[in-house]
C-alpha cells in the first residue's frame, strides 16, 4: 500500500529506470515502445517531397508556388552589396612616419655639397637607403635634354638660389611633411568618410574629415611655384630649377596601410544584418503565368533546397528526444509517483496504435502532395482522425495515460504534415474533448450523438486558429470540411477498433464493461437463477465500490462490473455458502475443516474460469483473483486446531495474489465490510462507521494492501463513502398502526436489514425476471450470518452465532474471505 509520505522523485535518469523496472512489469514491451519512437521520428524528419518545380529569374511560371512551410531566406548578393557600402564608407588607415623627413634634409644638404665640389667619401649604397645626391643629379637631368640639364645644375649650384632653398623651402617642406603628405591625392578612396591618420611614432590616431583634403605632392609643389613666383630676386631658370629639385626629391610621409584598412572594414562588415525575404506558410511565390523576379528566384532556391534534402536530421533528433521526455508520463505521474503498473500487452497497444496512426499521418501527408496543392496542406492535416485515436486510448487507460498518449501522437502528427503549433493545439484540444466524451458516453449509441458536440467543438477550435494564423478566407470551407471528416473517421474508428481491443489485447472497454452490466447477459441471468443471496450481496457491494472508486478517482465502471461477478464461483458449490442456505442444513457441519476450507477458496478459482469462458476480460478476472488476497479463512483454521489436528495455515490461505490495483483493493475492502456488516445487531451510523474503520484497519494491518495504489486518504475517502451506502441500507422505519396490535413482531422483524426493502441500484434500468424474486436470506443471529461464520479473524467487535446441533463458536467480521 501506499504511505501518504511525501513522494520520492527520482534525482537521475538511472533512478527513473530503476524505479519504472521495478514497479512496471511491461516486460520486452518498453524496447518495443522505444523502438516505435525511435522510427516514428526517422519518420517525420524524412523528407517526402521531391520534385519540386526550380524557376530562375526571368522564366515565365507554368503553375503557382506557394510556400509550404514558414522560412527564412538569406539574399546573399543583397547582403554583400551592403557590406561592400558600409565598407567603402569606413575610413582608410594613414600611416605617418617622419623619417622621410630626415631624409630629405639630409639629401638637401648632400646635394648642395656635391654641386660645391664638398661631396667627400660616399658611403656604400643598400637597397633600402635613401638616393644618394648623386643618383639625385643623375635622374634630374635623365628625362632632360642636355642644354636644359646643365642649366638646372648650373642654377642649383648657385649661392643665393642654394640659400633661397635652405631657408625657405626646406622649412616650408619640412612644415607639410610633419602634417602629412600623400604621394598622390588623385589614388585616395574619393568618398569614404575620411582619413585615420595613424602616428608610427606616437601610436596616436587622428580622425581627418575629408580625404581629399589631404596634402599631396603635386599639391605643394603648386603651393611652391606660386610663392617662388612672388620672389623677385629668383629668375625664371631658378625657379624652375628648384620645381624640378622637389619633384624630384620630395618624399610623401602619409602611406595607406591596406592592411589595417581591410581588417578594420571587415571588422565592421560582419556586424552589417544580412539582408532576409520572410517567407510565411501558405505565401504564394509566384503565380502562374507571371515572370520569376530575381526576389522571387531566391525565394524558391531556398524551398527547393529543403525539398531535395532527403532527411532532416535535426528534426528526427529533436523529436525522438521529445518523444521520449513525454512516454515518461507513461510511467510516473506528475507527483512522482509510479502509477498503477504496465503489462507488456499495455506497451505492445501504445506503441501499435503509435505507429499505425503516426505511419498513416506521413502516408496521408503524402496523398494530399499528390491531389492537391499546398494551399490546402493545413486542411489535410485538420482531417486526420487524430481525435479517435486518442478517444480510443481512453476506453482502457486513465486519463494521465491517454493525455501523454495525445501529446505524442499531436507532436508525430504535426510533425509528418510539417505543420507548426496550430495543428498541434488542434488536435490535442480536439482529442481532449474527444476523451471527455467518450468517457462520459453511457452507451453506444451515447457515443454516436457525440458527433455533434465533437464536430462543433472542433470546429470552434479550428477557427480560433485559422484567425490566429491570418489564413486568407477563400480556404475556410476546405477546413469546414475537414473538420467533419475528422469527426466522423474518428467515430468509425471508435466502433471499428474497440472489439479489436476487447478481443485481441482481452481489454474491458468501458462499451464492453457496460454490455457486461446488462440483466440479460447470459452469467448474470445464471447468479441471479442459481446463487441469488451472493447476487444480492454484490448488487450491494457494486454500490459501494462504484461509490468508493468515484471517491478516490478510481475506474468506477470497472469496479462496479467486477462487484457484480466476483462471486461467480459459487455457482459450483451454492449450498455451501451461507447466504444461499436459506435455513437449510448447513452442509459444513459434515466436513473436516479442511474440505470447508478448499471448498471456499475454488470459488476463486471457479469464479475465474467462469469469467475466462464468458470472456469478462482480463482486468475483471485479475479483479476475481485478487479479491481475497492471501487472507486466512481463520474459523476453519481454528476449528482444525480445537479438533486436535496440527493443520498447515498454507492450506487454511487464498492463494493470492495480493490486490495490484485501486480497484481490486476497493473490491476487497467494500466485500469484506459488507459481508461483516450482517452481523450488527444496532446499526447505528456510529456504530456502522466504527466497524467499516476496524474492518479497514485489519485489512490493512495483514498487508493485503501493500501492492496496492491506495493511500491512507484514499482509505479515507473509502470509509465515508462505505458508511453512507451502508447507512441508507440499515436505516430506521416507524411502527404502523396494525404492528402495534401485534405487539411490535412485525416491527422487530422490520428492523432486521434482511426483512427490509433495500435501496439497491441495479445494474441496469432494465426489467427484472420473476427467476431473480427469492426468498430473503434468513438473519444472522438464526444462521451464521452473511459469511460471519467463516470470516477471518481480525481485530472487531466480538459476535456469537448459535445454530441448533453445531458447536457455538467465535465470528469476526466477514472480510470477502468468507462463504456466502
Amino acid at each position: 500500500m501506499t504511505t501518504p509520505k511525501k513522494a520520492v522523485r527520482p534525482s537521475s535518469f538511472s533512478a527513473l529506470v530503476r524505479t519504472i523496472r521495478a514497479r512496471h512489469h511491461c516486460g520486452q514491451g518498453l524496447l518495443v515502445l522505444v523502438g516505435a519512437l525511435f522510427l516514428l521520428s526517422l519518420l517525420a524528419g524524412a523528407n517526402f517531397e521531391g520534385g519540386r518545380h526550380f524557376y530562375v529569374a526571368g522564366q515565365v511560371a507554368d503553375h503557382d508556388v506557394v510556400a509550404d512551410r514558414d522560412m527564412q531566406v538569406e539574399d546573399s548578393q543583397a547582403t554583400a552589396a551592403r557590406r561592400k557600402q558600409v565598407l567603402m564608407l569606413q575610413p582608410p588607415v594613414y600611416d605617418l612616419s617622419l623619417e622621410p623627413l630626415t631624409h630629405f634634409q639630409s639629401l638637401v644638404l648632400a646635394v648642395i655639397r656635391e654641386l660645391s665640389g664638398e661631396g667627400g667619401v660616399r658611403p656604400p649604397e643598400t637597397p633600402d637607403a635613401p638616393p644618394s645626391a648623386e643618383r639625385v643629379l643623375q635622374r634630374l637631368t635623365a628625362e632632360m635634354s642636355p642644354g636644359v640639364a646643365e642649366d638646372i645644375l648650373q642654377q642649383l649650384a648657385q649661392p643665393e638660389v642654394q640659400a633661397y632653398l635652405l631657408k625657405t623651402l626646406v622649412p616650408l617642406a619640412s612644415s607639410r611633411l610633419t602634417e602629412g603628405l600623400v604621394s598622390d591625392i588623385r589614388v585616395a578612396r574619393v568618398g569614404r568618410a575620411g582619413a585615420i591618420i595613424h602616428n608610427l611614432d606616437n601610436g596616436s590616431e587622428l580622425l581627418r574629415p575629408d580625404v581629399t583634403s589631404l596634402p599631396d605632392v603635386q599639391s605643394f609643389l603648386a603651393e611652391v611655384s606660386s610663392l617662388m613666383q612672388r620672389e623677385k630676386s629668383l629668375s625664371a631658370h631658378a625657379r624652375r630649377a628648384l620645381s624640378a629639385f622637389l619633384a624630384a626629391t620630395l618624399p610623401p610621409t602619409l602611406t595607406l596601410n591596406r592592411e589595417a584598412t581591410q581588417k578594420r572594414g571587415n571588422a565592421v562588415a560582419e556586424n552589417v544584418e544580412p539582408v532576409f525575404y520572410q517567407i510565411q506558410k501558405g505565401e504564394l511565390i509566384v503565380r502562374k503565368g507571371a515572370r520569376v523576379s530575381r526576389e522571387q528566384q531566391i525565394k524558391i532556391q531556398a524551398l527547393y533546397d529543403q525539398a531535395t534534402e532527403g532527411m532532416h536530421w535535426s528534426v528526427a533528433g529533436g523529436a525522438f528526444l521529445f518523444s521520449l521526455i513525454l512516454a515518461i508520463g507513461f510511467f510516473m505521474a506528475p507527483s512522482g509517483k509510479p502509477g498503477t503498473p504496465l503489462r507488456c500487452k499495455d506497451m505492445l497497444l501504445i506503441s501499435l496504435v503509435l505507429l499505425i496512426f503516426g505511419i498513416g499521418a506521413k502516408a496521408f501527408y503524402g496523398l494530399s502532395l499528390v491531389v492537391s496543392d499546398l494551399n490546402h496542406l493545413t486542411a489535410f492535416a485538420v482531417a486526420y482522425p487524430v481525435a479517435g485515436a486518442v478517444g480510443l486510448v481512453a476506453m482502457v487507460f486513465a486519463a494521465r495515460r491517454y493525455c501523454t498518449m495525445g501529446l505524442l501522437l499531436c507532436l508525430f502528427v504535426t510533425l509528418m504534415f510539417q505543420q507548426g503549433y496550430q495543428i498541434f493545439l488542434f488536435h490535442f484540444l480536439g482529442g481532449m474533448l474527444a476523451t471527455w466524451l467518450v468517457t462520459s458516453a453511457q452507451n453506444r449509441q451515447d457515443v454516436v450523438w457525440s458527433i455533434i458536440p465533437l464536430t462543433i467543438g472542433q470546429a470552434i477550435i479550428c477557427l480560433g486558429l485559422l484567425l490566429s494564423s491570418s489564413v486568407p478566407l477563400d480556404l475556410y470551407p476546405a477546413h469546414a470540411v475537414a473538420v467533419l471528416v475528422n469527426s466522423m473517421v474518428s467515430l468509425i474508428l471508435l466502433f471499428a477498433l474497440s472489439p479489436v481491443l476487447e478481443l485481441t489485447f482481452s481489454y474491458s472497454t468501458r462499451f464492453r464493461l457496460m454490455e457486461l452490466m446488462s440483466l440479460e447477459h447470459p452469467l448474470m441471468q445464471e447468479l441471479m437463477v442459481t446463487i441469488p443471496g451472493t447476487y444480492h450481496h454484490s448488487l450491494v457491494v457494486a454500490n459501494m465500490v462504484e461509490a468508493g472508486a468515484k471517491a478516490i478517482g478510481a475506474n468506477s465502471l470497472l469496479c462496479k462490473v467486477a462487484a457484480l461477478y466476483h462471486d461467480a464461483g459459487k455457482i459450483a458449490y451454492p449450498e455451501y455458502f451461507i447466504e444461499n442456505q436459506f435455513g437449510g442444513p448447513n452442509k459444513h457441519d459434515k466436513l473436516a475443516p479442511s474440505m470447508s476450507a478448499l471448498i471456499l477458496i475454488s470459488h476463486v478459482k471457479k469464479g475465474t474460469e467462469l469469467a475466462e469462458r464468458y470472456n469478462l476480460g482480463q482486468e475483471i478476472i485479475d479483479i476475481i483473483r485478487q479479491h481475497h488476497g492471501t487472507r486466512i479463512i481463520r474459523y476453519f483454521y481454528q476449528k482444525a486446531i480445537n479438533l486436535g489436528e496440527k493443520p498447515r495455515e498454507s492450506d487454511f490461505c487464498y492463494p493470492g495474489p495480493r490486490p495490484q490495483t485501486k480497484e481490486a483493493a476497493i473490491l476487497m475492502l467494500a466485500d469484506s465490510v459488507e459481508a461483516s456488516s450482517r452481523t450488527l445487531t444496532d446499526p447505528t451510523p456510529a456504530r456502522i462507521r466504527s466497524h467499516i474503520d476496524t474492518i479497514i484497519k485489519g485489512i490493512f494491518s495483514e498487508g493485503q494492501l501493500d501492492e496496492s495504489e491506495l493511500t491512507f486518504k484514499d482509505l479515507h475517502f473509502l470509509s465515508e463513502n462505505f458508511q453512507r451506502i451502508l447507512t441508507g441500507i440499515f436505516h430506521q422505519r416507524i411502527v404502523y398502526p396494525d404492528d402495534k396490535l401485534k405487539g411490535g413482531a412485525a416491527a422487530k422483524a422490520e428492523n432486521r436489514p434482511e426483512s427490509r426493502t433495500e435501496a439497491r441500484v441495479q445494474p441496469q434500468a432494465a426489467p427484472r425476471p420473476a427467476a431473480a424474486t427469492v426468498p430473503a436470506p434468513p438473519p444472522p443471529s438464526a444462521a451464521f450470518g452473511a459469511g460471519g461464520l467463516y470470516g477471518t479473524d481480525m481485530p472487531g467487535p466480538a459476535h456469537t452465532a448459535e445454530r441448533a446441533g453445531s458447536e457455538s463458536a467465535p465470528r469476526g467480521p466477514e472480510s470477502g474471505s468468507a462463504p456466502r
